[in-house]
């Protein structure tokens, strides 16, 4: 009998691409404006049987850093900052650390095109592909896209192997992009399984669906969106949320500075392969 071949995916490990300090009001619809976060910046490598797969790419971390550009991308959304780690390129960093560069990515998933999520995808222009929304792509080709923190420099290649979605897709085996349009026309989150012989499992990463722990636990509208009221983003946390019972898989909110390190020192403690219950 030959070996059972798996289908799903076999490790995790989060990653901290840096920080955005921000007025809460932005992860939590209402809150005092008075009230400052730092949150951590995500990424997640997933590793499946065809190789690994990127979601998420952090900040461009020359449109940081450079006085000059950062004048002209960052300093113009005012309240929120971004901080990057010393390192000259945070994702690189990331990556060399998990034992991987950027060829060794298979595929990049991108939950939307905000500066601190799409500023690495210009490392796999002819590379591998990246899978995104329809939608959020339009968007952010478009001319307001700018002024809500979408800067076209970081993905506007024509070397780029774009895999638009329109609506819920398979990005690879053990993981499936869930569209929750709201924070960005095109945004999407993450269902991501453990293979059943690891024990199956696994996670549904919300990303800007849900930026904190209280978004979840208290359906909490978040405060940053595009073209929509921010009451209208609990249908998909509940949605989420439902799919997170559902399944026996954990949600996680996309820049919970409490959770997301915890879960990355668990992850990391047990090899990217936890027991979830």
């Amino acid at each position: 009998m030959s070996a059972r071949t798996t289908t799903g995916v076999k490790r995790v490990v989060l990653l901290t691409l840096g920080w955005v300090e921000l007025p809460k009001s932005w992860s939590v619809y209402g809150a005092p404006p008075e009230q400052r976060l730092r949150e951590p910046v995500p990424g997640v490598l997933v590793e499946v049987d065809g190789g690994w797969v990127l979601l998420d790419t952090g900040y461009n971390p020359v449109l940081v850093r450079d006085p000059e550009l950062r004048r002209r991308f960052h300093d113009r959304l005012g309240a929120i900052v971004p901080f990057l780690p010393p390192s000259a390129d945070p994702l690189l960093d990331a990556l060399a650390t998990a034992g991987l560069d950027v060829d060794g990515i298979a595929a990049v998933a991108v939950s939307h095109l905000h500066n601190d999520h799409a500023g690495g995808i210009r490392h796999f222009a002819g590379r591998a592909p990246v899978h995104l929304q329809r939608d959020e792509l339009t968007f952010g080709l478009s001319p307001e896209a700018e002024g809500h923190g979408i800067f076209r420099i970081d993905f506007d290649d024509r070397a780029i192997d774009w895999r638009l979605a329109d609506g819920d897709a398979e990005v690879a085996p053990g993981i499936t992009a869930i569209k929750t349009a709201g924070h960005t026309p095109g945004h999407q989150s993450f269902i991501v399984r453990y293979d059943d012989s690891l024990g199956g499992g696994g996670f549904v990463f919300a990303f800007d669906a849900a930026d904190l722990a209280e978004n979840i636990q208290h359906e909490l509208p978040i405060g940053g969106v595009v073209g929509c009221d921010p009451a209208e983003t609990v249908h998909h946390i509940r949605r989420l949320k439902a799919i997170a019972a559902s399944a026996h898989l954990r949600l996680v909110p996309g820049h919970d500075p409490d959770v997301w390190p915890r879960l990355t020192h668990d992850l990391d403690a047990a090899g990217g392969i936890p027991q979830i219950p």
